[in-house]
């Protein structure tokens, strides 16, 4: 079964004597997922706790966070280098461009073989997948008009039938 928990960031460093801490982002959705979401930590997925966001502090790259029970620098120091985690829906946006759909086949809602997922690149415009085609790479962005669905089960994505989208 696809797991649906997905690393979300690293805690970078400590930041202040009242427990924040600098997060690195692993996705462009990190804070809103952050803010809105279940939060676990730990260094592997298969030993987690349950962690809660008490306040943010800033914006952007200078943000910090601040969580629940973590009142100290002695106690922001302990959870550096650490990973946290959400727990996403099986249809949630997180999964399309996580780590682990790499490999999946690229079909047009039409039935049209696109290639095979190589990587996802985080752009300043938008994130977009690397897709191998006969032995070439194309991009796809990852925007609603273009990706249609995500299918786990089938190893699949579905994207739009545009025209000139999988061109060389």
């Amino acid at each position: 079964m696809f797991d649906q928990k997905h690393a979300i960031a690293k805690i970078t460093t400590s930041s202040g004597f009242k427990g924040e801490v600098r997060l690195r982002p692993y996705s462009r959705y990190s804070v809103d997922y952050i803010i809105n979401k279940s939060l676990h930590i730990g260094v592997k997925n298969e030993e987690l706790s349950h962690i809660k966001l008490e306040s943010t502090i800033g914006l952007g790259k200078k943000m910090r966070f601040k969580f629940q029970g973590v009142d100290s620098l002695h106690q922001a120091d302990r959870l550096v280098g650490k990973t946290i985690y959400i727990k996403a829906d099986k249809d949630d946006e997180i999964n399309l461009i996580s780590e682990k759909i790499i490999g999946f086949d690229l079909e047009t809602e039409s039935g049209r073989k696109a290639g095979v997922l190589k990587d996802v690149m985080w752009l300043p415009a938008n994130d977009v997948y690397v897709v191998l085609k006969d032995e070439k790479e194309i991009l796809i962005p990852i925007i609603s008009e273009v990706i249609k669905r995500l299918d786990v089960d089938n190893k699949k994505i579905i994207i739009a039938d545009i025209d000139g989208l999988l061109e060389l």
